[in-house]
């Protein structure tokens, strides 16, 4: 399983949308999306 296939999977597990998720973690939704798209990675 991929690293956003995991980002994804877990995000969904805990109930939260991509933009809540960028919220807690100081980023933008575009990057969550990025991640869990595979078209980029977080640092």
């Amino acid at each position: 399983m991929s690293l956003g296939n995991n980002i994804k999977k877990y995000r969904r597990d805990l109930g939260m949308t991509q933009e809540e998720l960028a919220g807690i973690l100081c980023i933008t939704g575009q990057a969550v999306s990025k991640w869990e798209s595979g078209a980029g990675c977080p640092m």
